[in-house]
């Protein structure tokens, strides 16, 4: 059985938009769910329209829904809801990202599905969960990285907060997302029940940030800022070179035993300024001082070359351009371009490589509606009535 064909069989609706619920649907559409993108016709999911663009078509949209097929259902339309409930009845899973209360009154919410299809697994992911005060506050990731603390925590002492460089609120919640869901599906092959998820976000991004959560918990006291130091252990931080930048990562003891020497203070393993890793905390200022004017005389390359010989744990710090180059020349096959496109943009897949060790393929994310008639044929419409349907806007 190849990657593509792991979950080859499970049917899941996919009514989410933008980010969190179409990484979470395009993480399980890579190995092999047949998932049924479900968007408004004419102007379909929002992220359609977010730059940047390639011949008029998002880049940003292609990578969210590459692997899956694109229907299009007006659920304000009552005909269209019920096409909509017979496509459901065939399903495994439902995905949603609406505000809480919006799938209610679409009538596409848990209790409604749950009474037709007892067996569903219905995920919905939320800014801040179905219940609670913030229920129903619009949240977007920036909102979420400043709201869960993580904005708190990363940036340098004394400076503004500064959140990650990449939407991570969204896409870690699309992985809790692919987990949770698999988690149900696993459990109702064992008992046979459908159920509802709650993901939130801010739950998420909670989770997520374990080593900041252990500060927290030890001290009764909220981190703050550190810049790219380890708030904990020293020294572990980004150092100029004279090219560019590194991150050296001296994590115990026996590193630094090694590490001493390399830059030229052997005596410093004996020195009790720095004998362990709590003394070394509180001399991190004369630890960095040492560090940088020893790395800023080398090139990145001699820094990272001297630290593994040494046996010291390092690594140039790189561009997006430059990581990908490197992927590629690792062979890790995490990139792809589309089977069935003219596109001129690469795919980048999932991170788990399983042992099939079958390339990895990826079908373009769909146009519009492309599927539109062939799965609402597959559940019994007749082409006649789908062309009535289209000339009413209902689908």
């Amino acid at each position: 059985m190849t990657q593509q064909q792991l979950l080859n069989g499970l049917r899941i609706v996919d009514l989410s938009r933008v980010m969190s619920g179409p990484y979470c649907t395009a993480l399980l559409a890579d190995v092999g769910a047949e998932v049924i993108k479900i968007e408004t016709p004419v102007t379909g999911d929002d992220s359609r329209h977010f730059g940047p663009f390639v011949d008029g078509r998002s880049v940003y949209f292609s990578l969210l829904n590459r692997n899956k097929k694109s229907v299009t259902l007006n659920l304000k339309d009552e005909r269209a809801r019920e096409m909509l409930y017979a496509l459901i009845d065939t399903a495994d899973a439902v995905v949603e990202n609406f505000r809480p209360g919006v799938a209610q009154r679409l009538g596409v919410d848990y209790e409604t599905l749950k009474a037709r299809n007892p067996s569903l697994v219905y995920l919905s992911i939320s800014g801040f969960g179905q219940q609670g005060e913030f229920k129903g506050r619009p949240a977007y990731d920036l909102i979420i990285q400043a709201m869960s603390g993580l904005m708190s925590t990363t940036g340098r002492p004394g400076q503004e907060p500064t959140c990650v460089g990449d939407s991570v609120a969204d896409l870690v919640t699309g992985l809790f997302g692919a987990w949770s869901l698999m988690t149900a599906l696993f459990a109702r092959e064992r008992d046979g029940q459908g159920r509802q998820i709650d993901l939130s976000m801010f739950d998420a991004m909670l989770a997520l940030q374990l080593t900041s959560a252990s500060r927290l918990f030890a001290s009764g006291t909220a981190p703050q800022r550190v810049g790219n130091r380890h708030p904990v252990t020293s020294p572990v931080d980004c150092f100029e070179a004279s090219d560019g930048w590194v991150v050296i990562v001296v994590s115990n003891d026996g590193f630094f035993r090694r590490f001493a020497p390399l830059i030229g203070k052997p005596e410093w393993v004996e020195d009790p300024r720095f004998v362990d890793n709590l003394q070394r905390a509180r001399n991190e200022p004369a630890l960095k001082a040492a560090i940088t004017a020893w790395s800023r005389e080398r090139t990145v390359d001699e820094v990272v070359q001297a630290c593994l010989e040494a046996d010291v744990p390092a690594g140039p710090v790189w561009d997006l351009q430059q990581a990908h180059a490197q992927a590629a020349r690792q062979d890790r096959g995490r990139v792809a371009q589309a089977q069935d496109a003219e596109r001129p943009w690469p795919f980048v897949l999932q991170p788990a490589v399983f042992s099939s060790g079958d390339p990895a393929k990826v079908q373009a994310d769909p146009l519009l509606g492309a599927h539109t008639d062939e799965v609402l044929q597959g559940i019994g419409i007749a082409p006649a009535d789908l062309a009535q349907l289209r000339a009413r806007g209902a689908v």
